[in-house]
């Protein structure tokens, strides 16, 4: 069975499944990607059995074949071959052989029928979303996940959908994030659902910023994105996300306004003596003015104040610096605002433009 195709038009589709496919893994064949073609299509799938990715391109083939290759080295080959260049796949039984100019290769390959693939699903419902949107409520909210915590529900993303619109919501129990989508789904009821880390941040990835919609579709344990030349599949984390409303301050009374890079910008200054361990600064309000102080083991110090908008009574507060530096990259408005009540509660943070995105951050004890 031979193919001939562009170098170009084979190394994006390997692009965006090479994701799905770990480097060290207990069965060999989930090192491989799968190679299909049927009815002049050509399908690339990858998994490891939590996500699968599944790219489509169009081919001029005579017959129908499947077998797996070696995803990373394939896509170390095509990658190393210079552009606009021609690539023949030769199949055999038991290896592949490129031939590109004066280049050969050959790889060897495992029978597809011993490729996994996720179960079939069973559609519970569907919506359409332009991709540019669901990107932005990913790239959003993404940086607030748990990473490897015993609260397993916590180390991946809440979907939450209704009628209405979209939520998304991640905690570390340290800081949350929100994002919102306010526009008819076409949703009957009310669903919950947690996607894991690496799906949702392998779904941003191959996302585009395009007003082109892309399908999500889900059933009782999986979710699916599907646009005009990729699928992308999740199992869901099956587990009850904590009652996020409950952590959102609704009471802080004291708002104190602020240029977004101005206070980013002192921050990453004070912050280089603070402790490196616990990251912890302290934050002076006062009338228009706030305070920003540092200091760690070493006795070493740095204070920086600047101008804001803020009239109401001084408040003196510690935070981990990492955690507003991490909202303050994802806002993106000129001015933010920070609503508190006093030293021991959360604070929220929103741009002054809109509350489609809120961030909470826990204070810490210095």
């Amino acid at each position: 069975m031979n193919i001939i195709i562009n170098r170009d038009q084979i190394l994006t589709p390997l692009q965006h499944v090479i994701g799905a496919v770990e480097r060290k893994q207990t069965l060999p064949i989930l090192g491989n990607v799968l190679i299909q073609t049927d009815n002049g299509k050509l399908t690339l799938t990858a998994t490891d059995l939590e996500i699968e990715l599944i790219a489509m391109l169009d081919i001029s083939v005579t017959e129908d074949f499947s077998t797996t290759v070696p995803a990373r080295k394939l896509l170390d080959i095509c990658k190393a071959l210079p552009d606009k260049s021609e690539i023949k796949f030769n199949f055999e039984d038991n290896k592949v052989i490129l031939v590109s100019g004066r280049s050969r290769f050959t790889l060897a390959t495992l029978p597809a029928k011993d490729f996994p693939r996720v179960d079939e699903m069973k559609s519970l419902s569907q919506f359409t979303i332009s991709q540019k949107t669901l990107k932005l409520l990913i790239d959003k909210t993404a940086f607030a996940m748990a990473q490897q915590d015993v609260r397993y529900y916590l180390n991946g993303m809440l979907l939450e959908l209704s009628k209405d619109g979209i939520r998304l919501v991640a905690t570390d129990g340290h800081r949350l994030a929100l994002s919102e989508y306010n526009e008819p789904t076409g949703l009957s009821t009310e669903k919950q659902l947690i996607i894991p880390r690496k799906g949702i941040l392998e779904l941003a990835r191959l996302l585009i910023p395009s007003e082109e919609e892309v399908t999500i579709t889900l059933s009782q344990n999986h979710i699916r994105a599907k646009t005009s030349d990729l699928i992308f599949t999740s199992k869901l984390i099956d587990g009850k996300y904590p009652d996020y409303n409950r952590v959102i301050p609704v009471d802080g009374n004291k708002k104190m306004t602020v240029n977004r890079e101005l206070l980013k910008q002192s921050l990453h200054r004070i912050s280089i003596l603070s402790n490196e361990k616990y990251r912890g600064i302290r934050l002076i309000f006062s009338e228009n003015n706030l305070s920003i102080q540092a200091n760690n083991p070493d006795q070493e110090e740095a204070e920086e104040e600047i101008t804001v908008q803020y009239n109401e009574t001084n408040i003196e507060i510690g935070f981990n610096v990492t955690y507003l530096l991490d909202v303050f990259s994802v806002l993106d408005s000129e001015d933010i605002a920070i609503n508190l009540k006093d030293a021991n509660s959360s604070c929220i943070i929103t741009s002054t433009e809109t509350d489609q995105f809120r961030y909470v951050v826990m204070p810490m004890r210095l």
